[in-house]
């Protein structure tokens, strides 16, 4: 009899189709994301599962808030991607334009990144609409 737990089979709640722990998890648990775009989900991701530790270590030093306050009746409910500029393997910034849909409205914004000792970090955003 295993006592392994199972998997789960629902795709991240960042959009993308793989299993949260193949996806976001691995980089809740100390991975570091590859793009600016792949940190983006994994940060929309932590807020989905109230995880206050991962968006602090994830946000850059300049513009770190001393504490982050999740509202624990905020629901979201999806995530797109607009639009990418940069923020891959090759670059040292990048942006990352989405809605973050949730119960009751959306947010609209285009998020700034940069590299910090070689790992992505969320500098700051712009909203729109």
């Amino acid at each position: 009899m295993s006592t392994r737990t199972p998997r789960t089979t629902r795709s991240c709640p960042c959009g993308l189709p793989e299993a949260y722990e193949d996806c976001c998890g691995r980089f809740h648990a100390g991975a570091a994301a590859p793009t600016a775009e792949r940190l983006m989900r994994s940060r929309y991701c932590a807020f989905v599962r109230q995880d206050a530790g991962y968006l602090m270590r994830t946000w850059h030093p300049r513009t770190r808030p001393e504490r982050i306050d999740l509202g624990p009746r905020m629901r979201w409910t999806g995530l797109e991607i607009l639009d990418t500029a940069d923020g891959s393997a090759f670059h040292s910034t990048g942006t990352v334009t989405f809605r973050a849909s949730y119960r009751g409205g959306s947010l609209h914004e285009r998020s700034r990144f940069e590299r910090v000792d070689g790992t992505w970090a969320y500098v700051d955003g712009d909203f729109l609409d």
